[in-house]
């Protein structure tokens, strides 16, 4: 089954679950040894294989010891900067959205519009 965008949770948990399962077999290994190999108990493995919810680091020490860890980086593909970005910043990496300083507060409206002034 291809993984697609209207599939339920369940449904890729399931999915997941029993392409990891295919994969261990493959590799000739029973529950027990790639549960002990990858550092979690047999009971998480069956858990992972049957497509119940569980911990996303279990999911990782299975997928390290299937030598499937590589497939991880097309998970959440790392974004290139800009050329310009990177120019714009001198080399610094982005921490945080900027907003400009001449917005009024919550409205989103530059104050130039709304001039300050006080209250009487």
């Amino acid at each position: 089954m291809e993984l697609t965008p209207d599939l339920t949770d369940s449904a890729v948990l399931q999915e997941l679950g029993m392409r990891l399962e295919r994969r261990r077999i493959d590799a000739r290994l029973t529950q027990a040894e790639l549960a002990t190999q990858a550092g979690i108990s047999k009971r998480t493995l069956e858990r992972i294989e049957a497509g119940s919810s569980t911990d996303f680091v279990m999911i990782i020490r299975v997928l390290r010891t299937l030598k499937l860890f590589i497939g991880l980086q097309n998970l959440v593909p790392d974004l290139p900067q800009s050329p310009m970005a990177l120019l714009k910043v001198k080399g610094r990496e982005r921490k945080r959205v900027g907003r400009p300083r001449n917005l009024g507060v919550g409205d989103g409206t530059p104050t130039s519009l709304h001039p300050w002034h006080w209250e009487e």
